[in-house]
């Protein structure tokens, strides 16, 4: 049953619902993200009811929306089904009408979603999130359901999502943070340059790993298997390394080239922590102006890693952080990023 809640604000009355999808919502949901977001929000699928219909239909994206008694959508927060893994869902998306702030509809989203939807969805294995650092509202949401920080996307955001709510001085950061539902031991390897930084990250998940150092060489007849997805108006270019062998380099310089010719100033690099040979990979990132980004749960089946490359001023003294450890890694990342630049 969905949750409700009556709130008193002055004489006024402020009751709604959270509860789970249903397809007379997502012209409600079109004209949440235009209230909120103006038409800056670079997911464009939110625009269209036609297409929120479909993916909820398909289940590439789970929609929980909060909802007044006579159906006008106030609330919304969604889980978006991982690129290539469909056990690994993104949880996010999360936004409220300004005249209902500050009542508890992100309380009751987010109780809904977690105690109620998620266990009636054992195909979804784990969930991350990547809330926003100009603010530390999602951060406290996410700590609260359990999730782990294991990175900090910097620079991820456009300013320009912020205009109409006027939140953000320049580009926002975005935190890694993850969940785990149903466990899978595995295998891992770890870059020697990050082996410290990565072992306090594994230190803090529920999930059993057998983690070892990355000495072997790349082979001669490993192949580089990558995709890239650029987003436009965001700037960004994330690279996917399902697998990185010995024409990774040529690769890299491919992707990047198409990524600088539609005016990428972030660059992300996602890469697989299965291969034995990951540490070299890495070293070839690192020379080509790659600093650590985080470490990514199960984002191959396997964890991930996330290597990243600004080509914009970063906001570092901007980021907004709430627990000590997300702390601690933006300096390590931050310093990261200094050694980057300098060699």
């Amino acid at each position: 049953m969905p949750q409700e809640e009556g709130i008193m604000n002055g004489q006024e009355q402020k009751s709604f619902s959270a509860g789970a999808f249903r397809p007379e919502d997502a012209q409600g949901i079109a004209s949440l993200f235009s209230s909120v977001y103006g038409d800056n929000y670079p997911v464009r699928l939110f625009y269209d009811p036609e297409s929120i219909i479909a993916a909820n239909q398909e289940g590439s994206i789970y929609s929980i929306v909060a909802r007044t008694p006579w159906g006008k959508i106030i609330g919304a927060t969604h889980l978006v089904r991982h690129e290539t893994l469909s056990n690994l869902y993104e949880w996010g998306a999360g936004l409220v009408l300004k005249e209902y702030r500050n009542l508890g509809v992100n309380q009751n989203l987010n109780d809904f979603l977690h105690s109620q939807f998620l266990p009636t969805q054992p195909h979804i294995e784990e969930i991350f999130g990547e809330p926003v650092c100009n603010h530390t509202h999602l951060q406290k949401a996410c700590s609260a359901f359990g999730y782990v920080e294991t990175g900090i996307e910097v620079a991820l955001m456009p300013a320009e999502a912020y205009t109409k709510e006027k939140t953000a001085k320049g580009r926002v950061a975005t935190l890694c943070c993850f969940r785990l539902c149903i466990p899978k031991p595995h295998r891992i390897f770890l870059p020697f340059e990050y082996e410290g930084i990565m072992r306090q990250i594994y230190a803090r998940l529920d999930n059993q790993r057998e983690i070892i150092l990355s000495t072997e060489p790349v082979l001669d007849a490993s192949a580089t298997k990558a995709e890239i997805k650029i987003f436009e108006s965001a700037g960004v270019a994330r690279m996917t390394f399902e697998s990185s062998g010995s024409g990774f380099a040529a690769r890299l310089t491919d992707l990047e080239n198409a990524a600088r010719a539609k005016n990428a100033v972030v660059f992300q690099a996602f890469l697989n922590l299965t291969q034995p040979w990951v540490g070299e990979i890495v070293s070839i990132l690192r020379k080509r102006g790659y600093f650590f980004g985080g470490l990514l749960p199960r984002w191959f089946d396997g964890d991930g890693l996330l290597m990243q490359k600004l080509v914009c001023p970063p906001d570092f003294d901007d980021i907004e952080l709430l627990s000590d450890f997300s702390k601690s890694l933006l300096e390590g990342i931050r310093n990261d990023w200094k050694r980057a630049n300098t060699e």
